[in-house]
């Protein structure tokens, strides 16, 4: 993300900043720059080329995101950042777009379109502050990355408990408009709202708590809570029993809890997250969506992990700036960990994956990037095997 924002980021600076921070995204280095305006972005290019020992298959190459920062300050304590990204060449979407008043030296009040606090990826996310050329499988389909809604909320650090908090209450998943948005295959992806004309009938409730006393080590404990959205709760009489429970169908309840840890000292980076989803009310939403091909399949557990590591291998080269990093990351995610009676688990939602590459940081912000990942689902004999290579920059 752009400029300046919350605790990840870019891995050449291993030491505590001012702010406790071991990592930072663009969006939080925008917050900390006290010019008027500000202007930043990231970008990547992306090659995919599946393998087949038996057929030929086309590779496909993408500009798969640039991504454009503005902010502003309107005095020390007033500060908007927005990001504007474009997707694929012909989509675009605002990812950010809030306003933050600072309260006092550990308290900000923050409105607008912001980022979900869950996990790592999602709010740490441009191509120089990941391995690999795809981000995580698991923040693409547990957390569906880049996830964020409008809301309200307060973000602050507390500087002498070595603690960064965020708690909002945000707009929820679209969840049923006419037609379902959830299912087995996609989970929440595509309820994502995104700030476009969103909707709400239940707000939602995100936090993330963060420990950072441990010398470089990182580690966040995160939750979201709440119920999807429904449209068909527009126009009901509040005395209409039948049909408030009716419309109550369409909605799932969800508590998502998340931890994480994050630890880079002298050239060795480790990573590792994991996600614990429960979701209520699945088989009165399945039976409600259902289409001429039969009931929806939206699990009522899903979980997803995954643990990386990753050296500097030119560390002791005494005049090379650049860094190579060779990296593996094992991941793993199940849609349908556990069902309502009378739903069968589908297994090819129960996916294993090893990605293992190699990472050229040319300079702090510029990033040549190639791997190597091998898929393989419950109901699969085989692993699907492709290869991953190319470009990203934040700026």
């Amino acid at each position: 993300m752009g400029m300046m924002l919350g605790t990840l980021g870019v891995l050449f600076s291993q030491s505590v900043d001012s702010t406790g921070a071991i990592y930072e995204n663009s969006a939080e280095r925008l917050l900390k720059d006290n010019n008027k305006l500000v202007l930043g972005g990231y970008g990547e290019v992306h090659y995919n080329q599946p393998l087949s020992g038996e057929l030929m298959q086309n590779g496909t190459l993408d500009v798969h995101r640039v991504v454009l920062l503005l902010g502003y300050s309107f005095n020390e304590r007033v500060k908007f950042v927005s990001e504007i990204e474009f997707e694929h060449v012909s989509e675009v979407y605002m990812e950010q777009a809030f306003l933050q008043y600072k309260i006092n030296h550990w308290m900000n009040f923050r409105a607008g379109l912001v980022l979900i606090p869950m996990g790592i990826i999602n709010e740490y996310h441009e191509p120089t502050t990941f391995f690999g050329v795809e981000r995580p499988w698991v923040d693409n389909y547990i957390t569906p990355t880049t996830w964020r809604e409008v809301g309200i909320g307060l973000v602050g650090n507390v500087f002498p408990a070595k603690i960064k908090y965020q708690v909002f209450m945000v707009n929820g998943f679209n969840g049923y408009d006419g037609t379902a948005h959830l299912s087995g295959k996609n989970g929440f992806r595509k309820g994502r709202q995104k700030g476009a004309q969103s909707f709400i009938s239940s707000p939602n409730i995100a936090g993330k708590i963060e420990y950072y006393g441990i010398g470089r080590l990182n580690l966040g404990l995160s939750g979201y809570f709440g119920n999807t959205q429904s449209t068909a709760y527009q126009g009901l009489d509040k005395n209409d029993t039948p049909s408030i429970s009716k419309a109550d169908s369409s909605t799932v309840g969800i508590a998502m809890v998340g931890v994480d840890a994050r630890f880079a000292f002298k050239g060795l980076e480790l990573r590792g997250q994991y996600y614990l989803t429960s979701i209520s009310n699945t088989e009165q939403y399945n039976v409600f969506t259902a289409t001429e091909e039969g009931p929806n399949d939206l699990g009522k557990g899903m979980t997803g992990y995954y643990l990386e590591a990753g050296y500097n291998v030119l560390r002791l080269s005494k005049n090379c700036t650049m860094e190579l990093i060779p990296f593996v990351r094992f991941e793993a995610y199940n849609m349908h960990k556990s069902m309502e009676e009378g739903f069968e688990a589908n297994k090819a939602y129960d996916n294993t994956i090893i990605t293992s590459g190699l990472n050229l940081r040319l300079s702090r912000g510029a990033v040549f990037k190639a791997d190597i990942q091998f898929v393989k689902s419950a109901a699969d004999d085989k692993a699907k095997k492709v290869f991953n290579a190319g470009f990203g920059v934040m700026f």
